[in-house]
């Protein structure tokens, strides 16, 4: 330790140096530093999402949650399963202990799905890295003079797929506006004249909208793919649907409904300044940073919106990231006011700017050169850090007067002596 306050002190030229390189770094690393709420802690956990549509609760869980928790409660590493099961929806929790490798988890979970047997009216099993009962990162409105219909389109077609090709964005769902479908109202009476079921309608349909691998043919050095493509494009080709023959006698679709377009029942309304809208909440990654991706998001949002009519807006309804800056300036204007105000009390009680004066230099340059390390080992700027750093600040305070009391105690020792 005396060594290096000798060299400090023969070499002042160096040390100053030192100390300018530190503060230089340190400016460049803070500008770099991502800033977060808390720690950055990527909890280990994967969410099994299925679609049952028009199902009861119950059968989810019958037919699609117990078989899913069964097929994945072996994979290596989990710890943990709780499962949601709703109408029309199946939603599992995976928890993992914090030493398991994510990325190995996913494929063993993945493995093990497909290996399930579903209904057939049930949609492939999706594995998220996010759990969707956290709140979104962004939630953004899409309104226009348009209908209901254009707007639910374009949000899903547009909006959705370019924001959801970000990094750390791991999904944007989508909230009001009218999906559309097509309605077959059919006449009872003149379907039950014909002696034709009304189940035998729906498989008919079903079975004529087809667009399935239809085999491989061969020519030589050749092969084909093959495909039978038979779907429906509009409400009229639906209504020349033929479901019935009896001799020379042909009965359409048209001859016993009414085929029109139209939209789902809806059962969330969202409306933006009392006119009705769509809303997109945006979910991060399990491992984003939210600041960071949410300043991505906001950014594509411009050039997002010059792709859509010019009677379609689109705007920020909330952002979790400006809480989160919020709360970090807070805490950094904190750190700041209990530095200055160490300094004026070491001025006001010491009577010695001279004295005083290498203990305001070395509160600045000590936390900048902290910002080095921080960037260096991957720490970021949240609540943790910054409060650890006004700590800091304290601490700098307190041994720089004890320093400052042993130097005058040694300085006195040695005038006496003279």
């Amino acid at each position: 330790m005396r060594s290096i306050i000798v060299f400090a002190v023969e070499h002042r030229v160096t040390m100053v140096m030192v100390a300018a390189a530190a503060v230089i770094f340190g400016a460049v690393s803070v500008g770099r530093l991502p800033v977060q709420l808390l720690p950055d802690i990527s909890y280990p956990s994967l969410t099994v999402q299925t679609e049952y549509p028009d199902s009861a609760p119950s059968e989810v869980e019958n037919l699609i949650t117990r078989p899913l928790e069964e097929a994945v409660g072996v994979v290596p590493g989990l710890r943990r399963v709780t499962s949601v099961s709703e109408a029309g929806l199946s939603e599992i929790t995976l928890e993992f202990g914090w030493d398991t490798n994510m990325d190995f988890a996913g494929l063993d979970v993945r493995g093990k799905i497909d290996l399930v047997s579903l209904p057939d009216e049930a949609r492939s099993p999706v594995v998220l890295r996010y759990d969707p009962s956290l709140d979104p990162v962004l939630r953004l409105g899409l309104s226009g003079n348009t209908n209901q219909i254009q707007l639910r389109y374009l949000a899903e077609q547009v909006v959705k797929k370019d924001l959801e090709s970000l990094p750390g964005v791991a999904a944007a769902k989508i909230v009001g506006g009218l999906t559309e479908e097509v309605h077959v109202d059919v006449d009872e009476h003149r379907l039950a004249s014909l002696g034709i079921p009304i189940s035998r309608i729906a498989d008919i349909v079903g079975s004529e909208n087809i667009n399935a691998a239809g085999g491989r043919l061969r020519d030589r050095n050749s092969e084909y793919l093959v495909r039978t493509l038979n779907q429906f494009t509009g409400s009229e080709d639906i209504g020349q649907t033929v479901i019935h023959r009896d001799r020379d006698r042909v009965v359409k679709l048209a001859d016993v409904a009414t085929v029109t377009r139209s939209y789902k029942e809806r059962e969330i309304i969202s409306r933006l300044g009392g006119v009705p809208a769509v809303e997109i909440a945006i979910y991060k990654e399990g491992d984003a940073n939210i600041v960071k991706t949410a300043k991505l998001v906001r950014s594509r949002l411009p050039d997002l919106e010059k792709t859509l009519p010019h009677e379609i807006k689109l705007s920020v309804l909330s952002d979790q990231s400006t809480f989160i800056e919020a709360a970090i300036s807070q805490v950094r204007s904190s750190a700041i006011i209990g530095g200055g105000l160490a300094i004026l009390i070491l001025l006001i009680f010491l009577r010695d700017v001279p004295r005083t004066f290498p203990i305001i230099l070395a509160i600045p340059i000590s936390i900048v050169a902290t910002f080095v390390l921080m960037y260096r080992q991957g720490i970021t700027l949240n609540v943790m850090s910054m409060g650890g750093l006004a700590l800091g600040v304290g601490m700098l305070v307190d041994n720089s007067i004890v320093v400052l009391e042993s130097i005058v105690r040694h300085r006195r020792k040695g005038d006496k002596s003279e």
